[in-house]
């Protein structure tokens, strides 16, 4: 046929009354919240009304992302470790074995002040080593056979960190905060 062009962007594609209510509803919703006045909710509305294509209607409330996706949002971008910050996560439960508690803290307060990722899992190191290092001194170097389960669990924490997972070790004291 010559006269149909199926090179339409989805945005060029024109809006049924069914998907305008949807943007009605999240501008009725967002002028609840306080996020719109009076004149503007008006405002847009009327642009939702006469909107022709869904480009049109995607313009009308594309500011207005509503509260909990905001929340996720943010949650989400500040849980993104880069891959810098996995690695540094990573070599402070690593470093920990040859160190004790001394790398993962220089660790935590020189590359913690830039990501927090980093510095929650060099705290959770430093909080394990210190945990160890007390239980070997009270018992006076009997403690130190666990030496050999903190190896595996370092690692088990450096390959979590690598992947961005958060690891908590069990039963430690977490002195550091």
């Amino acid at each position: 046929m010559r006269g149909m062009d199926s090179s339409y962007a989805v945005g060029d594609l024109r809006v049924s009354d069914a998907e305008r209510e949807p943007v009605i509803q999240r501008l009725q919703d967002a002028y609840a919240e306080g996020r719109i006045d009076h004149d503007e909710f008006d405002m847009r509305v009327q642009l939702a009304m006469t909107a022709k294509t869904r480009h049109d209607l995607e313009t009308v409330t594309r500011d207005l992302v509503p509260v909990q996706d905001q929340a996720m949002l943010a949650q989400a971008s500040a849980e993104q470790p880069t891959g810098e910050d996995r690695m540094l996560a990573a070599a402070a439960h690593a470093v920990a074995v040859p160190t004790l508690f001394v790398g993962p803290l220089v660790l935590m307060l020189v590359s913690g002040k830039r990501s927090e990722y980093v510095r929650r899992q060099a705290k959770e190191a430093v909080n394990f080593q210190v945990t160890l290092l007390m239980i070997t001194i009270v018992t006076f170097g009997v403690g130190g056979i666990l030496y050999g389960l903190a190896w595996i669990l370092s690692a088990i924490a450096a390959v979590f960190a690598l992947t961005g997972q958060t690891f908590r070790y069990p039963w430690i004291l977490r002195l550091v905060k």
